[in-house]
């Protein structure tokens, strides 16, 4: 549908549309809390934001279609790229995500939920978490201003996911679509597969990476020179100031948004460069990194709703470039959906093998067999 409109005219909705958009998602967090507790059903509108973004979402997607705007990269990418509003969007929602997880905690102990209930309102926030705290926090840490990165950090201490703001700019952009990273998923990896390994060799690598850093600085690893310290103590405070207010259940609380939180951004990863790799050369190093190393999806719903995040391609073939300036390639590798009809696909691996498989064997006509090659081996270095 929105495919036939003015690109330069969607240029100026998207303008306002980053907080618009969120201007109308975010009160689903009080309505879904209020209507459930005024007809006695909280424990299923507990689910309500989870089932909006998995279930309406899609749908709306594929109705409203894909962005057909790009920046010109002469006459409009150097100004929109200096222009300040965009980046003021971005603080304001960190601030608002601290006040929305708050309000949050607070409805987590007053809406009188049972285990069907207090679950749901969990994932739910948890999940709203993973798109405004990390996903905010993903565009702020590339930055170098410090606000900028010192919010993306905070952001992060929020859903106690700290480690993400060094391994993901320190790791996973070095090693992406090869077998020394392990956010990027190999060929014919399932989903529940993916993820321990994810979460546990980039939780450690976090820490390896800030400790040789510091030891390039001459500097201490266990010592006030390590952020990693900072954050999670950061998160320790937050999680603290949870318990004074509603005792060990707003501890809990805290603990299981982050966890499902960090989830959410896991699953994303294991779709952003599934089945993708970059060639290894013949002195054993990789090719460089480009727009063919991460799939690609121009839905755009999901796409302003995320800061433009399935834009994937071109952040990680420059990935200092901010988000209203990033493009789409048609040449990438592209998702048949946006990234919340691929979420639930791949929760359900033989479904999304069945639908993705044939199409990395499309786009790696002739080269399968390294797929397999690459495959066996990151098997073996988990």
């Amino acid at each position: 549908m929105i495919e036939k409109v003015d690109p330069q005219t969607i240029m100026k909705v998207k303008k306002g549309g980053y907080l618009l958009f969120w201007a109308v998602m975010l009160p689903l967090v009080p309505l879904t809390a209020w209507i459930g507790v005024s007809n006695g059903t909280q424990d299923y509108w507990a689910w309500g934001l989870y089932g909006f973004i998995f279930g309406i979402i899609p749908i709306l997607d594929y109705i409203i279609g894909k962005d057909p705007s790009n920046p010109d990269e002469l006459t409009e990418v150097p100004a929109l790229s200096e222009e300040k509003l965009y980046r003021i969007y971005t603080i304001v929602m960190g601030f608002v995500w601290i006040g929305v997880l708050y309000f949050a905690g607070y409805v987590f102990m007053n809406n009188d939920y049972y285990l069907l209930g207090k679950l749901g309102w969990i994932v739910s926030i948890g999940t709203v978490g993973g798109i405004i705290a990390i996903n905010l926090g993903h565009e702020l840490i590339h930055k170098d201003p410090k606000i900028e990165n010192w919010m993306g950090g905070l952001l992060l201490s929020t859903v106690t996911y700290a480690g993400f703001k060094v391994e993901h700019v320190r790791g996973h952009h070095v090693h992406v679509s090869t077998p020394d990273d392990a956010s990027s998923s190999r060929y014919d990896q399932g989903l529940y597969s993916f993820l321990p390994k994810a979460f546990v060799r980039n939780f450690k690598n976090a820490w390896v990476l800030e400790k040789k850093y510091l030891e390039r600085k001459g500097k201490k690893n266990i010592s006030i020179h390590n952020e990693l310290i900072w954050w999670y103590a950061i998160s320790l405070g937050f999680a603290v100031s949870f318990g004074l207010i509603w005792g060990w259940m707003g501890v809990l609380f805290f603990i299981g948004q982050s966890f499902f939180a960090a989830l959410a951004l896991e699953i994303i990863n294991y779709i952003e460069h599934y089945g993708l790799h970059r060639r290894e050369l013949e002195n054993g190093r990789y090719e460089r990194v480009t727009p063919a190393h991460s799939w690609n999806s121009n839905y755009f719903l999901t796409n302003v709703l995320l800061f433009q995040l399935q834009r994937h391609s071109d952040h990680h073939a420059y990935a200092k470039r901010r988000y209203q300036v990033l493009r789409h390639y048609d040449e990438s590798p592209q998702l048949p959906g946006g990234y919340a009809a691929m979420y639930v696909l791949a929760m359900v691996p033989p479904l999304w093998k069945k639908i993705m498989n044939p199409r990395v064997a499309a786009y790696y006509e002739g080269e399968m067999d390294q797929l397999f090659r690459e495959g066996k081996r990151v098997n073996n270095i988990a």
